[in-house]
């Protein structure tokens, strides 16, 4: 991938905070308490864990401090082990901080953690690499678009737990499905197919799009051109899409909810994508 920016999205995080800020102030006790799609976790969980991440990226991006160092990691599901322990240790701790001063330190922080991000240069590598798309390194503009996929999928999942509507418009949506893509070509990575082949992911409705990887000589590419001639295409609905894409919901799960045309194998194929450490 090409260090030159592909998706912006760090102007939207301080729009995406606000209203991140205004859905919690908004929130009864009882709604606090509502169980989310990221299954072990309530609202207050997600909450608490948006808030390690602004932590966390403030100390590790900006300040060089790693604090508990991850040893032994052989493999991605090492890697997703140890951060599932660091998650659920913070979500444990913070059990004993108060929704209000929840909200407070969300406040403070969160404006920090956006305004550092802007400092970065987009086409610089990142200190921290987008495993889940397979890089080893990738450039500023690949991280924080990550960045921004992670406030955006913990929102959603507190909007969704509460019924409060708010973040699926094409403004705030589309960005996070369009990064979320970039996991398509290492999806079909040990996929065998003909040069040519084509596949295309539909997320329907006018906060989608359409992508495509392409199988060439170097593997497999994404591409966001309107190919009306794939091999196959999975038609999808945008919030299947965020609930599938981040583990939220299983392929077996989704099979009556998505269209296919073409090869279904392959269709199905994209049905495995996970754009999240899980």
């Amino acid at each position: 991938m090409k260090n030159k920016i592909q998706i912006d999205t760090s102007l939207l995080f301080p729009a995406l905070d606000i209203k991140l800020i205004e859905l919690l102030k908004s929130l009864s006790d009882e709604e606090w308490n509502a169980q989310t799609v990221a299954k072990r976790w309530t609202v207050k969980d997600v909450a608490s864990h948006l808030l390690d991440g602004n932590l966390r990226g403030l100390s590790i991006s900006r300040d060089g401090y790693f604090g508990e160092q991850a040893s032994a990691i052989n493999s991605f599901s090492d890697m997703v082990s140890f951060l599932n322990n660091l998650n659920m240790t913070w979500t444990s701790a913070t059990k004993r901080l108060s929704p209000k001063v929840l909200i407070e330190l969300l406040e403070i922080t969160g404006k920090a953690y956006s305004a550092f991000l802007t400092t970065l240069d987009p086409a610089q590598d990142s200190l921290l690499s987008v495993a889940w798309a397979g890089q080893e390194v990738s450039p500023n503009w690949f991280h924080i678009a990550r960045e921004y996929t992670e406030k955006f999928l913990h929102q959603q999942q507190i909007r969704d737990a509460t019924g409060r509507p708010g973040i699926m418009t094409k403004e705030f949506y589309y960005p996070f499905i369009d990064t979320l893509m970039y996991a398509l070509p290492h999806t079909f990575n040990n996929v065998i197919a003909d040069l040519g082949t084509t596949v295309t992911v539909v997320i329907n409705s006018d906060i989608g799009g359409q992508w495509n990887v392409v199988k060439s000589e170097n593997g497999w590419e994404l591409s966001k051109e309107i190919i009306n001639t794939a091999d196959a295409t999975v038609i999808i609905d945008p919030d299947t899409a965020w609930k599938l894409f981040s583990k939220s919901w299983r392929p077996a799960f989704v099979l009556d909810k998505i269209a296919v045309k073409g090869d279904v194998q392959l269709a199905r194929k994209t049905l495995e994508m996970v754009s999240v450490m899980a």
